[in-house]
């Protein structure tokens, strides 16, 4: 995958770009990821230091857990991050990218939250929790 990417939310109030590789593209099967997104999340990971954002007025940050927050634009709702505290490391959804990024899927986590109403016949592994 290329070294930059760009990318923003579905309005474009928010546009990212990323100086560095990015990690392969992990599904997230969690009962927040779900609820945030309606099926599940597909994420990337950045180094913090490697992202820069365009309209971060635009952002608004959710506590989610006691160890970790989410970011979605405040006019169109895309999510957008999910980061642990203090970590060096951000979580970037996948869709955002603009094409072409060279990721690919790795693999599924959470998978013992999934929704019952869809099947993961993608080969991937899968974990009942985290990897």
């Amino acid at each position: 995958m290329a070294d930059v990417n760009t990318g923003s939310c579905l309005c474009g109030a928010v546009r990212l770009r990323t100086s560095g590789p990015l990690r392969d593209v992990v599904g997230c099967h969690c009962s927040q990821c779900r609820k945030q997104t309606g099926l599940y999340l597909a994420a990337t990971n950045a180094a913090t230091a490697d992202l820069t954002i365009d309209g971060k007025d635009s952002i608004s940050w959710y506590r989610s857990s006691p160890t970790a927050s989410r970011a979605f634009c405040k006019t169109c709702g895309s999510a957008l991050f999910w980061v642990a505290d203090d970590a060096d490391q951000i979580s970037i959804m996948a869709g955002l990218f603009d094409k072409p990024t060279g990721l690919r899927m790795s693999h599924h986590i959470y998978c013992a939250d999934k929704g019952d109403f869809y099947e993961l016949t993608d080969g991937l592994r899968q974990f009942p929790q985290s990897d």
